[in-house]
């Protein structure tokens, strides 16, 4: 009780310096816009920026901002950046793929990104030659990947992180299966060779020939434990998993690495301020120091394992602490409110040849420690990221909501001309996917499903909410599944003991209206075989609804875009809820213990909730926040 206390109290002193409303997460994002990328390296007009990995685990954390708030400025501050790299070719400047430089991949995440969300061909382009690079790239005998061409035979734990990331992500997007394993041996090679049997921890890295200066004669391990080293391991294991397939044999391996790793460094959690030391078993001698880019790594992997079920949420008291750490000991406030992140070493490595760095405990202490470094700050945008999420961890079962994937069932070929579902998918993240949505059901601790049969009491009874979007006509897929009485009896039946369901139509001829208006009736709703709010071009104010006061869903939002829309007829016991000259466009309706929402068109897909098209006094992101919120509430089964 006394640790929470302490934690309002220290928010409170956070607010009152200059947080004011907005989260951590997007002020920290701020900073890094205003401080970051200013210097030489990346201004220099001749040369043109640095390709360098510590730029792209900042624009990683902003990416996450900009899908948290729907604020395409942090979008567009993400593409300023890598536009000035990445030709209409696909080349890459400043980028040299004969350097068999691993920490050079790393910026291909954003370019994933950036492919996945616009669909330019030269963002792909860009990733497959960042692939390249790694078929050719160096390895141990063994199978690692060595970590530059310079450091020869050599794994440190950074390159987990900078290249496993983007090379499982890309590898799920080109269909390249046989990657998985590799990816996977790349973690437990790192594991075998660089772990220490006494503590659990990771030495910072690896020599296969043990000829280097730094490498023990016996094991070719270097001779400490750097606590950022660890936390770029852990980054890769988690992020890793994000596109890791379920059915491969090496994932509940990997989550089990990930789940040791971290109760190890858990171990070494300083008990007094809840962080890390830099050299992580060294926390006695007095010239150590805890470390900012480390623990923001520790709290952003503990936090997102818990989440997704990799660790046990017995180690939350745990997050929360290093949370609490995190902000006391390292972030301060400058006098415009601006937030800073104290504390953060500027670099650590091995051996090169300038200056030659042995590994050593005093040359770990003799690097500098800087405030608001890339390396610190873009790691703590995504801890602080997660950690908004973790403290609203609710009570009781895990929460489901199914999207349909029956009645909406198109295919679009892939980048290999294989064919996908796609339209109004969770995992679309284009115009026309819903991964927004998703994410945004997902903060709230709602799992998100996909039901690819028709629907019925069985495959619905985990389900608490259920959406049906844009119903398929036969110019969408070959054999549409029409809504028949049995699968809208079974979906009734569903609602009446407490389901929450959606229906999100279109507009006649670009939705299946007719039939499934069996569903409908049966709420006292019917979709009209109609066109309303007719767009031309980018004259987004003909799209314009003004939402009434009093709707008892939308609270601060007043005005939506929603455009072709089909008008709806009630009869009892559905509700007008928002009226658009002479036409109900929303409605909803209690039946049993369920509830319905339905409007005349998908409106929460990206396009038009993720910032970057609509005119910022559009509030379709809000909507859908305050949406969630009241389908959520509405939940009884």
């Amino acid at each position: 009780m006394k640790q929470i206390v302490a934690f309002i109290l220290l928010v409170c002193s956070l607010y009152t310096h200059g947080f004011g409303q907005i989260p951590l997460s997007e002020k920290m994002t701020q900073t890094a816009i205003e401080k970051l990328f200013k210097d030489s390296v990346f201004v220099n007009n001749s040369k043109g920026p640095k390709w360098t990995y510590d730029m792209g685990v900042v624009l990683e954390g902003v990416a996450e901002t900009w899908k948290n708030t729907g604020n395409s400025s942090y979008f567009s501050y993400i593409e300023s950046w890598m536009d000035k790299f990445v030709g209409q070719d696909g080349t890459i400047k400043n980028y040299s793929a004969k350097d068999f430089n691993i920490d050079h991949i790393k910026n291909g995440r954003t370019l994933l990104l950036f492919y996945k969300v616009t669909k330019k061909e030269k963002y792909l382009k860009a990733c497959h030659t960042l692939y390249k690079q790694l078929l050719n790239h160096p390895r141990t005998k063994e199978g690692g990947y060595w970590h530059k061409k310079i450091y020869p035979n050599q794994m440190w734990l950074d390159g987990l992180y900078m290249a496993q990331p983007f090379r499982a992500e890309y590898a799920a997007l080109m269909n390249l299966t046989d990657e998985y394993n590799d990816i996977a041996n790349q973690f437990f090679w790192m594991e075998k060779n660089a772990k220490d049997q006494k503590t659990g921890l990771l030495y910072h890295g690896w020599d296969e020939s043990r000829e280097e200066k730094w490498a023990d004669a016996k094991t070719g391990q270097s001779p400490n434990f750097w606590a950022r080293g660890m936390g770029w391991y852990v980054m890769g294991l988690v992020d890793v998993l994000d596109n890791f397939p379920l059915e491969n044999v090496n994932r509940q391996p990997l989550v089990d690495l990930l789940n040791r790793t971290l109760k190890t460094i858990v171990k070494y959690q300083d008990q007094k301020t809840g962080v890390w030391f830099d050299v992580m078993d060294r926390g006695d001698i007095k010239e150590n120091y805890v470390e900012a880019s480390a623990s923001s790594m520790f709290v952003y992997a503990l936090a997102k394992s818990i989440r997704l079920g990799y660790l046990s949420k017995g180690y939350a008291k745990n997050t929360q602490k290093a949370y609490e750490g995190l902000l006391k000991e390292f972030i301060s406030t400058s006098p415009n409110g601006q937030i800073n992140l104290n504390h953060v070493v500027e670099v650590s490595g091995l051996g090169g040849k300038k200056k030659y760095r042995d590994g050593s405990f005093e040359y770990y202490m003799s690097e500098p420690v800087v405030s608001n470094d890339p390396k610190g700050v873009g790691p703590f945008i995504l801890a602080a990221s997660e950690m908004e999420i973790f403290q609203e961890q609710p009570k009781g079962k895990q929460l489901t909501v199914t999207l349909d994937n029956y009645f909406n069932n198109e295919y679009k070929a892939d980048p290999t001309g294989k064919l996908k579902p796609y339209h109004y998918l969770w995992d679309g993240e284009d115009n026309n996917g819903f991964s927004f949505w998703g994410r945004i059901f997902n903060r709230k601790h709602i799992q998100t499903n996909t039901l690819k049969t028709a629907p019925n009491l069985s495959n619905l009874r985990q389900s608490n909410i259920y959406i049906i979007v844009d119903p398929d006509t036969e110019k969408e897929t070959e054999q549409p599944h029409m809504m028949t009485e049995q699968s809208a009896s079974e979906i009734a039946n569903w609602v009446k003991k407490g389901g929450v369901l959606v229906l999100l139509l279109n507009d006649v001829g670009n939705c299946e209206i007719k039939e499934f208006n069996t569903l409908a009736t049966k709420f006292g709703i019917t979709f009209n075989e109609d066109s309303k709010n007719q767009v031309k071009n980018n004259n987004y104010e003909e799209g314009a609804v003004y939402i009434p006061k009093g709707t008892g869903i939308f609270h601060d939002v007043n005005k939506i875009y929603v455009k072709e829309i089909s008008t709806l007829s009630l009869k009892s016991p559905a509700k007008e809820l928002v009226r658009h000259h002479d036409d109900i466009i929303i409605a909803t309706a209690s039946f049993g213990k369920g509830t319905v929402f339905a409007i005349g068109d998908p409106w929460l897909y990206n396009e038009y909730v993720d910032g970057r098209k609509l005119p910022k006094d559009f509030q379709n992101f809000q909507a859908a926040e305050e949406l969630t919120t009241w389908l959520i509430s509405k939940i009884k089964n």
